[in-house]
């Protein structure tokens, strides 16, 4: 069967100019090649563990492998004879989320972050004995100085004395091993450590718009391995930020909350960045091999690459108005006929630019093709990765992003215009899915198509707004016999709503009297003198629920000008006068996994150029797709439930993955033919692929405890802890 072409080309030609090949090239090359990532199959199982594998990480010259579990162990592998080396009991009061070497102490040296708030260092020398005669290890350092998880750590290449981790009480923090084995000191708070670097409790966003007040919850850190004074972070809102280390305030305390720093730049994709939904966050941020790409993996949604701006000119920006002006019809007013400009317009309405009949030729190509493909049959996978069947989430605004980027280059393009009026309808913008209508009724008067279109819009909207003027009617009529809301009907009818699927029509509940008459404010609020209980493992905090009126706020706002000196006054002044950042939009995104049952779900790039992206997934299987185009190349059975971590070898064509399942699997290219992704097999195997990705595109839209039954959950229940205190899920997210 003839196979797709990848862009490293036949695996035969690189080892034929070895010789001639500068060896780190040729090295690199090899690693991850396209012929042995189809080929990837499980190589063995590692078991040592006796809880959810949450973390695993190589170190530098990749002979050991670390993991951290939900029972609170730290193992060490010997990555030559695939064995258990050291199994370490670390004295956690809950699961561990994250575990690395420390570089430059010959891997003597491992942290260790958990749910119960700390950090904690061993040194695991193994000149002591072996693993079965020596597990018990003092630790060197414990930090206790958080007051929430700590879900992730950082350390930075050639500093074997510093470490970083970034919590859910929204701070990160460093921890320098030079000025102490603990943290805080004896007679101390934990309020009064001075290790905060990046201070985040006032640092969510809603939206784009909307200036950050909440408190930050961070699921993710990393540091830049060519560049290590920026930082990556991510957390409980849609947008990742990336600091520079050297331009932060000193280190702090937590006694007061300050205003979050500026950081260097945000990155969310343009559709994300507008959309007030709580479920939606960030559970994993990476920086690419060499650092000029970061990667974002998203709670309820896919995988998106982001180009890191240093100066590039090709670097896609956007503000608040580019996020409403995306759906509107710029060119034309009051539906006027377009008269483009045509001096910079070819007569067949491209750009001059030289590259564009390739480009076209390329088009073409694609679509031929496809329709071989499917022509063919027993390769319609090829098809649809040719010319893509538009069915994911969120494909409605890559709809619209693409019809803009067609009307960019063709100013009086027919189709741009049509096909955004379709998408537009299945936002239910209706008013601006007549005006592209009605502009491509123009640009073609004479099709048929569009003059049906513009009249079916027109009814569409006729219906809509009879629709909401009844609702209106009936709201008036029943403004005197409202009733009591409870919490729980509040919440439930929130999350469904923010659930439900965004690129198809507003449901009626999206429509409903409840939107109109009542807005609920989550927040939780992290005082100075909250703190961690370090002896009834009890972690304090406030949760402020405040409900008004969504109406009200322009009673608000009026009411605020009476009184310019009020608290609420200021207030609304200081939200004016906040001007939203720029934000770095997508330039890739990776679909057909599904995250949404666990909060540390990684998304990672392979080998040493990271020309592949791998992902986790709550279906048991873990992705890979070529980086450049998003294709799926390999999707493997990696779990019984669900795969959390993907983490690919230093130097080898090895991949480690973890997650619920006891054990780590190592992964190699030993199978003897290659991915049925990518038509190494047909009849049922093709055909499960297809409803697999179907089936996780359905769970995106759905809660964790739909992916994540409680049954399920309860199995892997590690911990009793005392009466009256907080009995954690391990593996599920906030």
């Amino acid at each position: 069967m003839e196979m797709m072409s990848y862009s490293d080309g036949n695996i035969t030609d690189l080892l034929d100019y070895r010789n001639i090949t500068p060896r780190y090239e040729y090295n690199q090359g090899l690693q991850m090649h396209s012929s042995l990532v189809q080929r990837l199959s499980l190589e063995k199982e590692l078991e040592g563990h006796q809880g959810c594998v949450n973390a695993v990480a190589w170190n530098s010259k990749g002979s050991l492998l670390v993991s951290g579990s939900d029972d609170t162990r730290i193992n060490i592998w010997s990555y030559s004879s695939k064995k258990l080396l050291r199994s370490v009991e670390t004295g956690h009061a809950a699961n561990i989320f994250c575990t690395k070497f420390v570089p430059e102490t010959s891997d003597e040296l491992v942290v260790s972050g958990a749910g119960d708030a700390e950090v904690r260092l061993f040194c695991v020398s193994r000149s002591g004995g072996s693993c079965l005669e020596e597990d018990v290890v003092r630790p060197s350092a414990v930090y206790q100085c958080h007051s929430r998880r700590v879900k992730k750590l950082a350390v930075e290449i050639g500093n074997p004395n510093v470490v970083w981790s970034a919590s859910e009480d929204g701070t990160l923090r460093q921890h320098d091993f030079r000025e102490g084995n603990s943290c805080p000191p004896e007679g101390s708070s934990n309020q009064e450590c001075r290790s905060v670097l990046l201070d985040l409790r006032s640092g969510a966003k809603k939206s784009l718009a909307d200036p950050p007040k909440q408190c930050l919850l961070l699921k993710s850190c990393d540091i830049s391995t060519t560049r290590p004074h920026l930082l990556l972070v991510g957390g409980s809102d849609a947008f990742a930020r990336i600091y520079d280390r050297r331009m932060l305030p000193p280190m702090s305390s937590c006694q007061k909350k300050t205003k979050p720093p500026p950081c260097v730049n945000y990155f969310c994709p343009m559709h994300l960045s507008d959309r007030v939904r709580p479920s939606l966050h960030l559970t994993h941020v990476t920086f690419s091999p060499n650092g000029e790409e970061v990667l974002l993996s998203y709670s309820g949604e896919h995988v998106y690459l982001m180009d890191v701006n240093h100066g590039g000119s090709d670097i896609m920006k956007y503000t608040v108005d580019d996020v409403s002006r995306q759906i509107s019809l710029v060119p034309i007013l009051n539906r006027e006929e377009i008269h483009p400009s045509r001096s910079q317009v070819f007569p067949n309405g491209f750009p001059r630019k030289a590259n564009v009949p390739a480009k076209l030729k390329k088009c073409k190509e694609l679509v031929r093709a496809a329709e071989k493909s499917l022509v063919e049959g027993r390769t319609y996978l090829y098809g649809i990765e040719a010319c893509n069947e538009r069915k994911w989430k969120n494909d409605v605004h890559m709809a619209i992003r693409d019809c803009n980027k067609a009307r960019s280059i063709n100013t009086s393009s027919f189709l741009g215009h049509y096909h955004m009026s379709e998408a537009l309808m299945q936002l239910a913008k209706h008013k601006e899915a007549l005006d592209f209508a009605f502009a491509a009724q123009c640009l073609a008067p004479s099709n048929s198509e569009a003059a049906e279109r513009v009249e079916s819009i027109r009814g569409q909207l006729a219906a809509a707004e009879a629709e909401k003027s009844n609702k209106e009617n009936d709201r008036a009529s029943k403004s005197g016999t409202g009733r009591v809301r409870s919490i729980t009907d509040i919440l439930h009818r929130s999350e469904a709503n923010s659930d439900a699927s965004q690129d198809g029509p507003r449901s009626e509940r999206e429509d409903s009297d409840y939107e109109e008459e009542m807005e609920l404010d989550f927040e939780t609020s992290i005082s100075g003198d909250e703190g961690h209980d370090t002896e009834s493992s009890i972690l304090r905090g406030n949760l402020n629920l405040k409900f008004h009126r969504r109406g009200d706020s322009g009673k608000e706002n009026r009411s605020g000008n009476v009184s310019s000196g009020s608290p609420s006054s200021s207030s609304k002044n200081e939200n004016r006068a906040y001007q939203p950042e720029a934000v770095i939009d997508m330039k890739q995104r990776y679909i057909g996994h599904c995250n949404v049952g666990t909060d540390i779900k990684q998304a990672s790039f392979l080998g040493q150029r990271g020309e592949y992206v791998a992902s986790g997934s709550d279906d048991g299987r873990w992705f890979i797709w070529e980086k450049r185009t998003g294709r799926l190349i390999n999707m493997l059975p990696g779990d019984e439930a669900v795969v959390n971590c993907v983490q690919c070898h230093p130097f080898d064509c090895t991949i480690a993955t973890s997650g619920i399942d006891p054990t780590i699997k190592l992964w190699t290219p030993r199978a003897q033919t290659p991915s049925i992704v990518t038509g190494g097999a047909a009849g049922p195997e093709t055909a499960a692929v297809l409803s697999v990705m179907e089936r996780n595109q359905n769970n995106l839209c759905r809660n964790r405890e739909v992916i994540l039954p409680l049954e399920l959950l309860e199995r892997f229940r590690m911990h009793e802890f005392a009466e009256g205190t907080l009995h954690p899920f391990e593996c599920a997210q906030t």
